[in-house]
Order: structure tokens, then sequence, then C-alpha cells
């Protein structure tokens, strides 16, 4: 096979995803964008969290950059993101009781609005963090995958004791379609997947999930709190505004 035919076969599977993604989640992007308006009616923040590993991109994804939100309050657990040694956040995710001590840190409360990324769904880090925030009150959009929930054992040693998947706890189930195994991609003569998607598509779901949201606020006569690039000529003084009105709330502004 070509270097050319591999690239478009990748870009094909990376397409298809995103396209399928769309045609079954277009509905749940649509009252995600009404949840994300409403708290901010309310002047709530938008609380954003990744269970494990690479997921905790998404919070990035999600957090002061241009065309993004300025009241979205990243959830930051830096022992369970890529910024720690690896076999570290291995371990930590796995452990019962860190997310909890997360999701109080980060005042979650009752009426909040929390965003969870895993596509997984299952370890202790995201059960926890969900069952917290739940239990303190909170609403919550899930994002997961729907062949992760069927296929993992109930019994893998990976899993939250309780048994349970995110999408238990969710008040918006999205599904990012991520496959079992998480890389789907083949080299001709080599037989172990790669070329991962998960953080693609993720990334295009919280961009959809931001859409909806503006548009739900336009038609509700609202402003949507938006930055703007920094490294624009009126950038830094654009922002100012919004960094003012979110910097005493946002803990990692």
């Amino acid at each position: 096979m070509s270097e050319k035919q591999r690239g478009q076969d990748y870009l094909t599977n990376v397409t298809d995803k995103l396209k399928a993604v769309e045609a079954r989640g277009a509905e749940q992007f649509k009252k995600a964008g009404a949840m994300i308006a409403d708290a901010y009616a309310e002047d709530r923040l938008i609380h954003v969290y990744g269970g494990g590993g690479h997921t905790c991109l998404m919070i990035a994804e999600m957090f002061f950059r241009a065309g993004g939100f300025a009241n979205v309050n990243p959830i930051m657990g830096h022992d369970i993101s890529p910024w720690c040694q690896s076999l570290k956040y291995l371990e930590v995710e796995r452990t019962p009781g860190y997310a909890n001590c997360l999701i109080r840190y980060y005042k979650v409360g009752a009426g909040d609005l929390l965003i969870i990324f895993h596509n997984i769904g299952a370890n202790p880090t995201t059960i926890d963090a969900a069952e917290e925030a739940k239990k303190r009150g909170a609403k919550i959009i899930a994002v997961s995958s729907s062949d992760w929930a069927a296929k993992l054992p109930k019994q893998h040693h990976i899993r939250h004791p309780n048994k349970k998947h995110l999408f238990d706890y969710a008040d918006l189930k999205i599904d990012d379609m991520n496959p079992y195994g998480d890389a789907d991609f083949y080299v001709e003569g080599f037989d172990v997947p790669i070329a991962p998607t998960s953080t693609m598509v993720d990334a295009f779901i919280a961009h959809r999930m931001v859409i909806e949201a503006v548009a739900a606020m336009v038609e509700r006569g609202l402003e949507p709190p938006v930055f703007r690039s920094a490294n624009l000529p009126d950038g830094d003084a654009f922002n100012a505004a919004l960094i003012k009105r979110y910097d005493s709330r946002v803990k990692d502004l």
C-alpha cells in the first residue's frame, strides 16, 4: 500500500467517525448547548473534567482559548493527565477517592453543570467525579463511548468497585463512538492497531457543544462570553473584561 493510500485511508477513518458522531449526536449537541446557555443565564460556571489520560486534553480544548467560553472552569487533575508521569497517572486514575476531592475543591455545587469526558467511562476517577457531582446536586453532560460501555468486562480491574459507567450518571449522554480498544487503524504487515482518533472526535464534540450554546445564547438575547485570540492586536484589550469578570471564580485563570 502506498503512502498516499495510507494517508487517504486514515483520512477516511477520521472523517467517517466525525460524520457518524454528527449524524447520531446532532440533537444531543443542541440539548447540550441549551444546558450551557441555561447555566450562563444563571451566571454559573461551566465545569469541565476529563476522567484520566488523554481525555484530560479536552479540558485544555475548552479552556482559555480563542473562540471558547470565558466561564469555563477547568477541573485540573494533574496527577491523572498526560502532563504527569505516565505510569503514575495510570495508577492514580485507578484509585478510588481522588476525584471526589477534585469536585469538592473546584466547588461544583447544586444546579451547576459539569461536562465529563472519558471514552472508557468506567475507571474510578471518572465514576467518583460523577458520583460526587450528583451527590452535590450538579447536572452532568457525559461524553463517552457506548462501544466501551457494552464490551468492557464487568470484572475488569480498571473498573470502579461499583461497576457503573459514566452514562449511568448522565443528565445528557453524548456517544463519541470511540471503538473498543481505541486505536483501529492498521498498516499492512503489522497487526497492532495505531493512530487513534478519540482526541479529534472529542474535540469536535467539545466545539459542537460550544457552537450550539452560542446559538442558544444569541436566540435568548444574551451576549456569549467568548474570548478572542490574545495574539490579535486588540486581543488582550478585548479579553480583559471577560477575565476581570471571571478571574475570582475560575481557579486556573
